[in-house]
């Protein structure tokens, strides 16, 4: 920690004092922002490529290709990297807005095709702070993945090899293969990757009832030893261009997760009646498959620019979980020891379709109009079987359910965009959704849920250059995030006899009002925002059925306030290259229905800074640091956490061949831990992951590149994130 305050204190005095340097050359250019529907200026800085450009609407551009990040293993280890980006059990946010969506070229995508994404074929992430209704109204942010261009005509691939030492987790290997084909009017892709190797993840947990009446202490460790037998992800896709103006594709992709390995729990519990001991060893045997299909068609309909996009997408997700779970148990002084197995099957059905027309009235008016319809459907079925030994299995009831959920979405979106003067421009829209769900379990006897309800969200942004120096912009935007489908089915996920992770089908969406100020100052983006939610969703462990028992659930809280503030800069000389920010937040829950004791509410402080510097003709050493601060907002109090990152690269024979050595949390910082008290029980978490490590990156690229052109877009698909 205070290693982290000293390097920051560096770099800031370093940052203002980089203010006089006469030796930049900063020039402000327009550039055309489709999604945005608008007119809008970007900063961009000479000499030394810059990690982030700033656009006058807070939508940041953020340059992965040649940086430290593009030394990350998966994308989901890239956005945490990312600067206002954070990544913690399970979910991406964007710091003051929320849980983030993703898109892939302007695309929404699935989180199996995201994790799908070798981080080679990354040019650039962009940020949106404020998406217009152009953007699926599911998720309060949107990260928008830029993909490298193809070829015009010949060959070019890449094949890189990473291997992962880490003293907490082992060793793993990652192997990407990506190659491009194109000649005339028909262009070929394909990729493949391939994980083996070990994860861990460890959580450290205690439960406490402090009431002498109902006592109880619970000491929990849950550390999950992954082995990943195959984990690889493999897609082609085939385009023609018929012309300038149009071509078709379609692509196929897919994941398959083959995961073994074992999660070692052991629960001491203490209470009025004595002591108790749990050991629980799970076998995991969990196999997964995703496939995914597109066909897409996209045209230029006029000299203007105007265009239409039509696209079908077929996605399905089959899993299987054959786990063998051996329970010993130690209670006043006996041992009891039995077994259970858990075997679960899943699969998931979504089929799309959306088409997209934009109106390109005159060079600075455009108008957006699109539709799209989904249908999901999601079958599972959970079997536990108990012995007394590890032969004479039996059905048991109470912990086997069957689900099924149907859901049907239809929406409709506009945005119009103009400049009034040279100085002022605005972008208008809204987007209409309406939602028909069946859900069907027997978990804790037959239940049935249906309903049916319609949305509409609008948003407004409006920007204003006073000069070449100053821009700021407003914006309100509305948004909506559905409960993952998975969240909803109440099947149980086994931990120990007093601990099981369960769906809540009785989840509402959230629904979220966002409005921000900003201002671009020379090299200077400043922000500051307030965000409302309704219903939002979060995660507690509730008390169960028996005294000891918990049960792990998702739930909605009342409502959520938050303000925030950010202040970044960017600044590039010939041997370095720097991205700082500043950002503070201040949240506050207020819920009345589960019975959380109320806290303080307290700021919290973000820290970020990306330095790259280079030794001509040598070397580049990169440094990454980011610092979260302690956050306490009513209900719950997370602790700090922080990351600090050395890479070291150089290119060999003309840049064909690359090396890089990466120590990543230094200092093993990053640990999600934190404490609550919800129905007279006193929570508290310690997370940790496999973050700590060193990492050997050999990328070797071959081929005979030309010119760029292959487009592949993928449907928008809301639905595949909540498959999740």
């Amino acid at each position: 920690m205070r290693f982290l305050i000293s390097f920051f204190i560096f770099i800031y005095c370093l940052l203002l004092s980089s203010i006089a340097i006469q030796a930049q050359t900063i020039k402000t250019i327009p550039e055309k922002v489709a999604q945005q529907n608008n007119e809008l200026n970007e900063v961009v800085i000479k000499r030394q490529v810059s990690l982030v450009k700033y656009a006058a609407n807070a939508t940041i551009d953020v340059n992965v290709a040649n940086t430290v990040l593009s030394t990350s293993s998966s994308v989901n280890e890239l956005l945490g990297r990312v600067p206002n980006v954070v990544v913690a059990e399970g979910q991406i946010s964007v710091l003051g807005k929320g849980e983030a969506i993703i898109y892939l070229n302007g695309i929404l995508i699935n989180y199996e095709r995201f994790a799908a994404i070798p981080v080679s074929q990354i040019l650039k992430i962009e940020v949106i702070s404020n998406p217009s209704s152009k953007y699926d109204a599911e998720g309060k942010a949107v990260i928008n993945i830029i993909t490298k261009p193809n070829i015009e005509n010949g060959i070019m691939g890449t094949a890189t090899q990473q291997v992962t030492v880490s003293k907490f987790a082992g060793t793993s290997t990652n192997t990407f293969l990506d190659f491009n084909y194109t000649k005339g009017k028909f262009s070929f892709i394909t990729n493949y990757g391939l994980q083996l190797g070990k994860g861990r993840e460890l959580l450290y947990t205690t439960r406490t009832r402090p009431n002498p009446d109902e006592f109880m202490r619970s000491e929990l460790t849950t550390d999950w030893k992954r082995q990943f037998n195959n984990y690889s992800n493999f897609g082609f896709g085939l385009q023609y261009t018929f012309s300038e103006k149009n071509y078709i594709s379609l692509a196929y992709s897919g994941n398959i997760e083959d995961l073994g390995g074992v999660v070692e729990s052991r629960n001491a519990i203490t209470n009025n009646t004595g002591n108790s001991f749990y050991a629980t060893d799970i076998t995991k045997n969990d196999v997964l498959l995703n496939q995914f299909i597109n066909l897409n068609y996209n045209a230029i309909t006029d000299r203007k620019g105007s265009s239409l996009f039509v696209a079908t997408q077929y996605s399905n997700y089959n899993g299987t979980v054959k786990d063998f779970i051996d329970e010993n148990s130690v209670v006043d002084d006996v041992n009891d020891e039995r077994y259970l197995k858990n075997n679960v099957g899943n699969t998931i059905n979504i089929i799309s379709a959306q088409a997209d027309y934009s109106r390109k009235i005159n060079e600075k008016t455009k108008l957006e109009t699109g539709a799209k319809f989904s249908n999901a459907t999601i079958k599972s079925a959970t079997d536990f079987l108990i012995a007394e030994d590890d032969m004479n299995f039996v059905f048991d009831d109470e912990l086997s359910s069957d689900f099924k959920y149907e859901e049907k979405i239809s929406a409709a979106y506009f945005n119009y965009g103009s400049s009034i003067g040279e100085r002022f421009n605005f972008s208008v829209g809204a987007r209409g959704e309406w939602t028909k769900y069946d859900l069907y379990t027997s978990a804790n006897g037959i239940q049935r849920f249906d309903k049916s309800y319609g949305n509409f969200f609008p948003n407004l942004l409006l920007n204003m250059d006073f000069s070449e120096d100053l821009k700021t912009h407003f914006s309100y935007v509305s948004r909506i995030t559905r409960p993952r489908y998975q969240g909803l089915n109440p099947f149980v996920i086994y931990q120990d006899p007093f601990t099981t992770i369960e769906g809540n089908p009785n989840l509402l969406p959230e629904k979220v009002h966002a409005f921000e100020v900003g201002a671009m100052y020379k090299k200077f983006d400043f922000k500051i925002g307030y965000t409302y939610k309704t219903d939002p969703i979060s995660a507690a462990a509730l008390r169960g059925d028996t005294p000891n028992s918990y049960i792990l659930r998702s739930l909605n809280l009342e409502k959520e306030h938050t303000f925030f503030t950010s202040l970044s800069k960017s600044f590039t000389a010939k041997w370095w290259n720097s991205t700082n920010t500043l950002s503070m937040n201040l949240t506050k829950v207020i819920d009345t229905s589960y019975d959380y004791a109320l806290g303080p509410v307290k700021p919290q402080i973000y820290l970020y800074s990306n330095n790259t510097f280079t030794i001509p003709d040598l070397f580049k050493v990169q440094l990454l640091a980011w610092y979260l601060g302690e956050k306490s907002y009513g209900i719950r109090h997370d602790n700090s956490r922080s990351i600090v990152t050395l890479g070291i690269e150089r290119n060999f024979f003309k840049e064909a061949l690359k090396l890089n050595f990466t120590a990543n949390d230094i200092f093993h910082d990053f640990m999600v831990s934190g404490d609550y008290e919800v129905g007279q029980t006193e929570i508290y978490y310690h997370r940790t992951y496999t973050t700590n490590y060193f990492k050997l990156i050999a990328t070797y690229n071959f081929g005979n590149s030309k010119k760029t052109t292959y487009k592949k877009s993928e449907v928008e698909q809301t639905e595949n994130n909540r498959a999740r």
